[in-house]
């Protein structure tokens, strides 16, 4: 009897953490297919929480062998959630139109076979203490360690170790062991009876653990229009590379970061106008970003550079940009130089803890498309870098697209001209913009504590697309994209996050 009630307690445990984590990859992948992460998940945990409601009420109707409709109801969320990731990604590239109902009829199905489990849990165990009290109270206890055994697991070893299109299936597999330990408590007539569906449900587990990645990689493919030559969750976002013929894409999150077709063009308006028009040759440049290494590869054509510093919170972007040979062929081996240092943490943690002052500070963050980011696109994340500004020190910030996101843009534009006004020596702020065909029209900002005649900028390294001639006409607006006034994006009110969905879901419709 004690140890069928201690096997019973840690199901507990089990199923909790599992229920869970369950919640968190549908809302990882929604977000990751759909953007807009807020939105996604409180939807999906609404969801999950008014289907788990639900599963908990019906198990009222339930009179008779409750252990073993339990173990009936683990194999079938073994089954069920055990799939769940590859089923939302399928869904995604075959039946695109029909992509939400489904996902959150999926969603509502497992809520409700997870929130029938705890009222079973605490019935079956009730029946065998004969104290309802005790067995509320354990169940409970446990149901709490376990989600918070589940919040703590998902993003420090599921997501890094197990990554998104296995992770499902391995917490499948603990459901299916919870089964199992219920399944050797009923009499031997009943195990003979869910003998088949407990194997059944194990053969489809391990054909989905040893095909989970490959049919992940061939659904993604048929979300992105090149072949996917390499794909990797990591605990901050899902990367995935891209190559047709010589293109070759990075995407983060699903959105493109470069295109070899013409980065050039990004990344020599993002380093030289800032380099070619500062009083004195830079010698210290920090780069927030930018862990492909292709920044890296624009500044190295300056030889006064003695020191840049790099700051990329993923250290597998670095890892790939330093290993992947389409990458390192890209950026010309540049993080391999001398002058490169590379630390892998949170640029705004960075900027508070450095003492360390700098010619330049060059932001290449991926666009704020989420709350998170946008705080790195903040009055307060700019003060910070100003505070870190050499005398005659600037900022230039990729800021997105002026055109698809015009709102977006002069937020960002209008949040680095406030946070330099503001400062004791003052500031000025410069808006510029370039055609990059794979992205259309990009916008960058540039901060300066001092102020720049654009007239006597030239640019005196090799580039491929950028001359002195060109310059001047990065800081040119038309009509359509001219500056509109916008309040400055701050870390209480991040309205950046709302202007940038606003501007690209306009297009996207």
């Amino acid at each position: 009897m004690l140890n069928q009630r201690v096997l019973l307690l840690f199901s507990v445990f089990v199923v909790a953490a599992s229920g869970l984590v369950y919640e968190l990859i549908a809302g990882a992948i929604s977000s990751y297919l759909l953007g807009d992460a807020v939105t996604q998940f409180s939807l999906v945990i609404g969801v999950f929480l008014s289907a788990m409601g639900l599963g908990s009420y019906l198990t009222q109707f339930v009179k008779k062998d409750l252990l073993e409709l339990f173990v009936k109801l683990e194999l079938w969320i073994a089954l069920v959630g055990g799939v769940s990731s590859l089923i939302i990604f399928a869904t995604s590239a075959f039946l695109h139109q029909a992509f939400l109902p489904i996902f959150y009829a999926l969603c509502a199905t497992i809520g409700a076979l997870v929130g029938a489990e705890i009222p079973l849990l605490i019935r079956i165990l009730k029946d065998e203490e004969g104290d309802v009290e005790k067995a509320l109270s354990n169940v409970l206890a446990l149901d709490y360690v376990g989600a918070l055994a589940g919040s703590i697991i998902f993003p420090f070893v599921v997501l890094p170790w197990i990554g998104i299109s296995r992770a499902s299936v391995v917490f499948g597999v603990l459901n299916l062991a919870v089964a199992w330990i219920g399944l050797k408590m009923l009499p031997k007539a009943r195990i003979k009876k869910l003998r088949p569906l407990f194997f059944g449900v194990g053969v489809i587990l391990a054909t989905a653990f040893v095909s989970s990645n490959q049919l992940v990689y061939f659904f993604e493919d048929m979300l992105y229009q090149d072949k996917i030559i390499y794909s990797k969750d990591t605990k901050y976002q899902r990367i995935i590379i891209t190559r047709w013929k010589n293109d070759i894409r990075m995407y983060l999150n699903g959105h493109v970061q470069f295109s070899s077709i013409d980065e050039f063009r990004y990344h020599e308006s993002l380093v030289h106008p800032a380099m070619s028009i500062m009083t004195e040759p830079p010698k210290e440049v920090l780069i927030l970003g930018g862990g492909d290494g292709l920044v890296v590869r624009e500044l190295l054509k300056y030889d006064s550079l003695k020191q840049i510093d790099l700051i990329d919170i993923d250290p597998t972007i670095t890892e790939l940009a330093m290993e992947r040979p389409e990458l390192r062929y890209l950026n010309e081996d540049s993080l391999f130089s001398d002058k490169v240092n590379i630390y892998h943490e949170d640029a705004m943690q960075f900027l508070e803890e450095t003492e360390q002052f700098y010619d330049l500070v060059i932001i290449d963050l991926p666009d704020p498309n989420t709350e998170a980011l946008s705080k790195l696109y903040s009055t307060a994340f700019y003060a910070l870098v100003y505070r870190r500004l050499s005398i005659d020190g600037m900022m230039v910030t990729q800021s997105t697209s002026p055109y698809f996101a015009r709102r977006a843009y002069w937020c960002i534009a209008n949040t680095v001209e406030t946070a330099f006004e503001e400062q004791i020596s003052g500031g000025f702020m410069y808006p510029y913009h370039v055609n990059v065909p794979s992205f259309g029209e990009w916008g960058f900002v540039m901060g300066a504590k001092r102020e720049k005649d654009w007239s006597k900028l030239e640019i005196v390294v090799p580039t491929k697309f950028l001359n002195s001639e060109r310059a001047p006409a990065l800081f040119v607006f038309g009509k359509d994209i001219e500056r509109v006034e916008v309040k400055p994006n701050l870390l209480l009110d991040p309205s950046l996050y709302r202007h940038y969905r606003e501007g690209w879901q306009h297009f996207n419709q």
